[in-house]
């Protein structure tokens, strides 16, 4: 990347950067926007933390992107942008990063430029394709069983003769999708999946791509022509690299390679970082992921895996007499025993699967790489669970099982870390500026909840001990750049406070009666956002069965799909779960009412959340509004935030909660919420939502 020093150069003010490209768009100025752009500005060259909780309709990814390409461009030092959602990383790269860039490099001394990573497994393998690894799942295109030892005995053939769609089995839906994939590969620039439109099912995925561990790296006969390797070393030469929070996880899990160097770092979405990096480090081990590396090792390695099918079994055995829920520190008993054979039968396999040193360069064997690859995750998943006592404080074990009538219902053991405040502070954060933003940043009125999830501390404090890492927390400075909407005018807060308080009978009739009664007012356009699947569905069968409106409920079609229709029908009412409260944006008079079932606290038998709440009792806090309290009001922030989303939308959020209105506790969770105007009364909100159904 050229170096253009920024005390060289006669930098252009970050305010007038802005306006040029407000005025580019045809927008006015927001000055919620200037000021962050401002603050972000000063972050990047100080090196500083910056916390900006930019409202609904402040244009904040303008407002940090222009700053950010302004100092990546005048100090030659890159600026990583990452992004939690798709959807926000296709704005990004489709119309605002080209839209900054065009505008702001007619005051730059040279044109900036920009480049996508994602993970190994998001791009295309060109030599996976040309026949050059084993295919995987072959049972699913080959039709056989695959648990056949004679299903890929053979060696991969050469390249050029069997490729993976010609092995495919011609009338079979995924051997459709690897055909279509092959097709794509011939005029496909990039290999990334998100440019496969449509898109392809994960099993025909796993056809094409190779994780990073299977990679042959340098030595690949393919390398020129590797889509990884590109996005990579274009992200090596770019100013500005946008990237996603799963690749902050894996950085901040101690693979800091995986990002080129660089001295700034934006978090857009930064309320879901914590959960991102968590949800990185957590494995899994269960009988499913101990049989797969044993049939690698036997199938694409050549060796004998009798010792760890015998381990496999005897995890099988002990998970089998295992509670689900969490465990208490390590483990113990035959289960421990069990880990620690898996752990030494992988050990000694990995040995096994070492190339043998040899005089001469050889080629690398992609059949031994992918084997390779699943027993050294096999062993350093085992190890990890197998920790001794005084090292397994820092990480939380929990047994689970998915539903009986479920391919999951087997067995198996996780593991994440207990707290990863200290991982991003380390390897995300440290000796560089970053900006962090969302929506929704000051939980209960304050930064600290947020900022102490990131390795910062409170203000006022010092950070606390987390996971064995430097505990020196870096300066910040958290900063509210409001919305240009007026919530107090444009919408009501509405708590049921006569329902009686949720139980675990299910959803009260109280609750189901108030429902009708909301959404016959308002005449549909009813977004629904519930605490578990199944309340969604109850609701949807009962509201179907009392309103004469159209009621979508979420698992009846894809997600995009259900919100089209219901943006396109202004008497429909959508009903969902988590991916219903954030990220979806609907605008205009087709969402007039949100309605909340209860307040969102963690399930009590939340394995990581509920040792985080007891860890920090232990340490005299309060492990409640600490961990499940701040949980809820962040999520109804979020929920809430499905409202208003531009200047002229009118309406109401109806929390059927009556906690948040009588609890110890809602203060706190109501000053999360935006600024809307609160009642209690029914007939207030009754009245309110007819006058909104007549508008239309």
């Amino acid at each position: 990347m050229p170096e253009t020093p920024e005390t060289d150069v006669a930098a252009p003010p970050v305010d007038a950067l802005l306006d040029a490209v407000v005025e580019e768009l045809g927008g006015e100025r927001r000055e919620g926007q200037h000021e962050m752009a401002r603050a972000a500005a000063e972050a990047f060259s100080s090196g500083q933390h910056l916390l900006v909780q930019a409202g609904t309709g402040t244009g904040k990814s303008i407002g940090y992107l222009v700053p950010a390409v302004r100092h990546s461009v005048l100090s030659g030092q890159r600026v990583i942008v990452s992004t939690a959602t798709l959807a926000l990383q296709r704005q990004i790269l489709t119309r605002d990063l080209p839209l900054v860039c065009g505008v702001i490099a007619r005051s730059l001394p040279r044109p900036p430029t920009t480049a996508l990573l994602k993970g190994w497994h998001n791009y295309l393998c060109v030599h996976k394709i040309a026949g050059g690894y084993p295919v995987e799942e072959q049972g699913s295109l080959l039709d056989l069983d695959p648990g056949d030892e004679r299903v890929g005995a053979a060696q991969h053939p050469p390249r050029g003769s069997a490729t993976v769609a010609s092995r495919a089995t011609a009338g079979s839906e995924l051997g459709r999708e690897v055909q279509r994939l092959r097709a794509w590969t011939e005029s496909t620039g990039t290999g990334d999946r998100d440019d496969c439109v449509p898109g392809v099912s994960d099993r025909a995925w796993r056809q094409v791509s190779v994780t990073a561990l299977e990679c042959l790296g340098r030595k690949c006969p393919m390398i020129e022509e590797c889509f990884p390797e590109r996005a990579r070393a274009a992200a090596h030469e770019a100013d500005l690299v946008v990237t996603n929070h799963a690749m902050l996880g894996i950085a901040a899990s101690g693979s800091p390679g995986v990002l080129p160097e660089h001295s700034a770092l934006v978090v857009d979405e930064a309320h879901e970082l914590s959960d991102r990096v968590t949800a990185q480090a957590t494995w899994e081990l269960s009988v499913a992921s101990v049989e797969h590396a044993a049939r690698y090792a036997r199938r694409h390695g050549g060796l004998d895996s009798t010792a760890l099918d015998a381990a496999s079994a005897a995890l099988g055995a002990a998970l089998a007499d295992l509670p689900d829920g969490r465990l208490p520190g390590a483990l113990s008993g035959a289960v421990r025993g069990a880990v620690e054979s898996v752990r030494d039968a992988a050990r000694a396999l990995l040995s096994g699967l070492k190339p043998e040193p040899t005089g001469q360069a050889q080629l690398p064997d992609p059949a031994r790489k992918m084997a390779q690859s699943a027993m050294l995750q096999l062993f350093e998943i085992a190890d990890r669970m197998a920790a001794e006592e005084q090292d397994a404080g820092r990480d939380v074990r929990w047994c689970s099982r998915g539903a009986p009538d479920s391919a999951s219902a087997a067995p198996r053991l996780s593991v994440a870390p207990l707290d990863v405040s200290g991982l991003v502070r380390v390897h995300l954060l440290e000796g560089r500026g970053a900006v962090l933003t969302s929506a929704t940043l000051a939980l209960g009125g304050s930064f600290d909840p947020l900022a102490r999830s990131l390795g910062l501390a409170a203000k006022g404090a010092t950070a606390a001990h987390d996971d064995g890492a430097s505990t020196g927390a870096a300066s910040w400075l958290g900063i509210d750049v409001g919305s240009p909407f007026d919530y107090p005018s444009q919408g009501i807060l509405y708590v049921a406070r006569h329902v009686p308080p949720p139980g675990r009978d299910g959803t009260a009739p109280e609750l189901l009666d108030e429902l009708a009664e909301l959404i016959g007012a308002a005449g549909g356009g009813t977004l629904g956002l519930f605490s578990s699947r199944r309340a969604a569905v109850a609701a949807a069968e009962a509201m179907r069965a009392r309103l004469d409106t159209p009621v979508l409920c979420q698992g009846d079609d894809q997600l995009l799909a259900l919100v089209d229709a219901f943006m396109a029908d202004r008497s429909a009412s959508l009903f969902g779960t988590l991916s219903l409260w954030q990220g979806v944006d609907i605008p205009g008079d087709t969402c007039r009412l949100v309605v909340i079932d209860r307040i969102p606290f963690p399930r009590p038998d939340d394995p990581i959340r509920s040792a985080r709440s007891e860890a920090v009792a232990a340490s005299g806090g309060n492990g409640f509004m600490s961990v499940a309290a701040t949980h809820a009001a962040l999520l109804l922030a979020q929920g809430a935030g499905r409202l208003i989303r531009t200047v002229n939308d009118r309406g109401v959020v109806a929390v059927l909660d009556s906690r948040l209105a009588t609890a110890r506790y809602s203060e706190f969770l109501l000053r999360s919420m935006p600024d809307f105007w609160r009642t209690t009364d029914r007939e207030v909100v009754r009245s309110a939502l007819v006058r909104l159904a007549a508008l239309g």
